[in-house]
């Protein structure tokens, strides 16, 4: 699934499609994608604090999003794939991690 949108994210950026959402995302550029990544990022925290639906609702979003911003940084989505497995069975613990304040 996040293969195929992907897929057709970048199709949209190689063959615009007039009037298409992601088109108006490439044309506006990289600070416009950024600042949607953003309001996507806070709205799932906020959503977090509401219901299931909502929650789902916002992560989409901010997984649509995030494929707009590989897709513009030319990054395949195979590298975050391969990213994510050479992470697979390590371990880490609470003292590799930076200390998160002011919750």
């Amino acid at each position: 699934m996040l293969n195929d949108l992907y897929e057709e994210i970048k199709l949209r950026k190689e063959q615009p499609k007039e009037g298409s959402y992601t088109n108006y995302l490439f044309d506006k550029g990289l600070d416009k994608i950024l600042k949607k990544v953003g309001e996507e990022a806070t709205e799932v925290v906020i959503a977090a604090k509401n219901d299931k639906q909502e929650l789902i609702a916002e992560v989409s979003d901010l997984t649509y999003h995030l494929l707009v911003l590989l897709a513009e940084k030319n990054i395949p989505l195979a590298a975050i794939q391969t990213e994510l497995k050479n992470r697979e069975g390590k371990l880490s613990t609470t003292r590799d991690r930076k200390e998160i304040n002011d919750l």
